[in-house]
């Protein structure tokens, strides 16, 4: 059987179509677990933060740390606050998701990071 271009095209299109939605998949599964982290650094639930944490997040991040850095972004999200997903890179094992979180309080934008591998946080970053 010959090599037919526009059934080529139509496996090209199919493939391409199948990895678009496996991603947009893995993209709201991350804003959703990313969303979640948040909502758990405002109530200042640690056991709720790290459900979802690798064994070294875990370990690096004590109650704390973690209570210091909710007191920080409760000052911040006080006034209300929307995420927007922005991207995703990979480095060195893990898919490191980019969001723009904008207060309402019109204060700067943080560019907030969440590394991923196998579902589990591996860290989460605010600059």
């Amino acid at each position: 059987m010959k090599n037919n271009p526009i059934r080529i095209a139509l496996f090209i299109a199919a493939f391409s179509l199948c990895s678009f939605t496996l991603h947009a998949a893995d993209n709201a599964q991350a804003e959703k677990i990313f969303k979640g982290l948040i909502t758990a650094q405002t109530a200042k639930d640690y056991d709720a933060f790290v459900a979802d944490a690798d064994d070294n997040l875990k370990a690096a991040l004590t109650k704390t740390q973690f209570d210091a850095a909710s007191n920080v972004i409760i000052k911040r999200t006080s006034g209300g606050y929307d995420t927007t997903f922005l991207g995703e890179l990979n480095q060195h094992g893990y898919q490191v998701f980019l969001f723009r979180l904008r207060f309402k309080d019109g204060g700067d934008d943080i560019l907030g990071t969440m590394s991923l591998k196998a579902d589990k946080v591996g860290g989460i970053y605010f600059k």
